[in-house]
């Protein structure tokens, strides 16, 4: 096995590099063709999801996977539509490598220049999403890194077809390299994964505590990602309360399973909260006022909830208790809602929506390959400026050190 996925790895460090250099017109052709193909074999992957859907009850029965697992699983006509039209929507955005972030002269004749380009090998593990796969294949593609991908083993028929569906689709596109997408199956797969560090970049996990948390534990390979999705909700004292409702009400139900569902609500002592409730009681949400942990995700219709005394006792609690993902006020006092979007430390902070709004499609990046709650590199809805880096080029002719060194020369540093 090890030797087995050191082969895998190899290939696609080697396709990394070619697919560093690939143009914008054939990334965008090879897009363009895997939404057609996945377009054109839609009864073909629905039949394959049944499959894993069939196998997967049981697994819930014996207590092996959650329900909300299960219901990510499912893939229905309208998570097709948004992963084809994610697909064509990366084809349209500007190629992100090869752009020029900074060029500077350091003396005449002496050019630095700053430009994007991209990562080289993903590792990216993820749970019971067999969106991910087109997700993650199309930002790869568009941001020329090549991609090793492990699903979670519910969805492996899904994802063995998908897979199958765009490679054919690579296969037709003229010019495009092999071995870019890569896609591996097995517990022993993950091991050597973590263990590639000689040829993997950084390993992006897209699933529970456990798993990101055992990711982190074993191995060197850099990790971009986030183990919870403890999503906070502040009902301010000068909040709109039907606002307040719908904005919750959208957090907790429209994906209860999803990490940008609200899992605590934080409401201002002097609200009459009844009505609010009551609202969430009819909405089908289980309201509990003291749960075991403030830290907790339910990834279900059911919330924790809490009176605090002001803005800065909400500020505190989310601060103390979030897991840095997205979080919310609703006010409609301009002043507390900048207090709270400055002082809370979290990868998104907004002010009178929903915090499903958290989203790589929704913030116009096509997808998303995750959400980081890093603060390094990339952090919130990662797509493909995030999958990129930059390297300094520096042109000149015939320059030394010794020369500045020596105040012979000197630098002038002039932004072009």
């Amino acid at each position: 096995m090890a030797d087995n996925f050191s082969v895998i790895a190899s290939n696609a460090k080697f396709a990394s590099k070619k697919i560093a250099v690939l143009s914008a017109e054939i990334k965008n052709q090879a897009l363009m063709n895997i939404a057609n193909a996945i377009s054109n074999n839609k009864d073909k992957i629905f039949e394959s999801n049944k499959k894993d859907l069939e196998n997967a009850k049981s697994l819930v029965d014996a207590g092996e996977i959650t329900l909300s697992a299960f219901n990510r699983l499912k893939l229905d006509e309208n998570k097709m539509r948004d992963m084809i039209q994610g697909v064509k929507d990366i084809a349209l955005l500007d190629d992100p490598v090869g752009k020029v972030l900074l060029k500077r002269e350091l003396d005449e004749g002496l050019v630095l220049t700053k430009t994007s380009c991209p990562i080289g090998v993903l590792g990216i593990i993820f749970e019971a999403r067999p969106d991910v796969i087109t997700q993650i294949s199309a930002l790869a593609v568009k941001s020329s890194n090549a991609v090793i991908l492990k699903g979670g083993k519910e969805s492996n028929n899904t994802n063995k077809t998908i897979m199958s569906v765009i490679q054919e689709a690579l296969d037709n596109t003229e010019g495009f390299p092999k071995n870019v997408l890569n896609q591996v199956f097995t517990r022993d797969d993950v091991s050597e994964m973590l263990k590639q560090d000689k040829f993997i970049d950084l390993i992006i996990p897209r699933g529970g505590n456990k798993l990101v948390k055992f990711i982190k534990e074993n191995t060197k390979i850099p990790v971009l990602g986030h183990a919870d999705g403890i999503c906070h909700i502040y009902v301010d004292e000068f909040a709109d309360l039907e606002k307040a409702k719908n904005i919750i009400i959208d957090a907790k139900t429209q994906y209860p399973s999803a990490c940008n569902s609200v899992e605590t609500v934080l409401v201002h002592k002097s609200i009459d909260d009844k009505d609010l409730v009551n609202a969430l009681k009819d909405a089908g949400i289980d309201v509990i006022y003291n749960p075991e942990s403030w830290h907790f995700e339910y990834g279900e219709k059911k919330l924790s909830y809490r009176v605090v005394n002001s803005l800065e006792e909400a500020i505190e609690h989310i601060n103390e208790f979030s897991s840095g993902h997205t979080e919310s006020i609703v006010t409609e006092n301009e002043e507390n809602a900048k207090i709270f979007m400055n002082s809370v430390d979290s990868a998104g902070v907004y002010h009178n929506v929903s915090t499903r709004f958290a989203d790589g499609f929704r913030y116009g990046f096509g997808a998303e390959v995750g959400i980081s709650t890093n603060k390094t590199h990339a952090r919130g809805p990662v797509g493909l400026e995030g999958l990129t880096i930059y390297k300094y080029t520096l042109q000149g002719n015939g320059q030394i050190v010794k020369d500045y060194a020596d105040g012979i020369k000197t630098f002038h540093h002039k932004d072009l």
